[in-house]
């Protein structure tokens, strides 16, 4: 069940690591166009890609560390290893269009990755705490 303390701790959360990521991600995305990367090459790099996939993610980032923090035994050490690896794999595609399209447009759509995970993390800590360990 999920509680009115969860559900606006969820809102609070997404809504702010979803407007600190954006205001990171457009600067990096200006940025990047300044050091020649290429919007039609990287659409990633345009402001309703970045800004539509930064809600997504840090909805889906959200949705992870509620269900880990209600059902992990302990949520603080499986969030350990599953962030890092997850932030791995979101990293592939970038390194893929940093190595054949775009090397700017690629750095900085893994650097766009980094923004959303700071700010996710910290809006999640902040709204979503963990519970002790049980």
């Amino acid at each position: 069940m999920i509680t009115k303390s969860i559900a606006r701790g969820f809102g609070f959360a997404v809504l702010t690591a979803t407007g600190g990521a954006g205001l990171l991600n457009a600067l990096i995305a200006l940025a990047a166009q300044a050091l020649g990367a290429d919007s039609a090459a990287v659409p990633g790099l345009t402001p309703p890609a970045y800004l539509s996939l930064t809600l997504i993610g840090v909805i889906l980032g959200a949705t992870g560390w509620t269900i880990v923090r209600r059902f992990a035994e302990d949520p603080a050490r499986m969030l350990s290893w599953l962030v890092p690896l997850v932030m791995v794999i979101s990293l592939i595609p970038d390194v893929l269009i940093a190595l054949s399209l775009d090397p700017v447009g690629g750095i900085a759509l893994g650097l766009m990755h980094f923004a959303v995970l700071f700010v996710a993390l910290a809006a999640f800590r902040r709204f979503l705490p963990l519970p002790e360990t049980r």
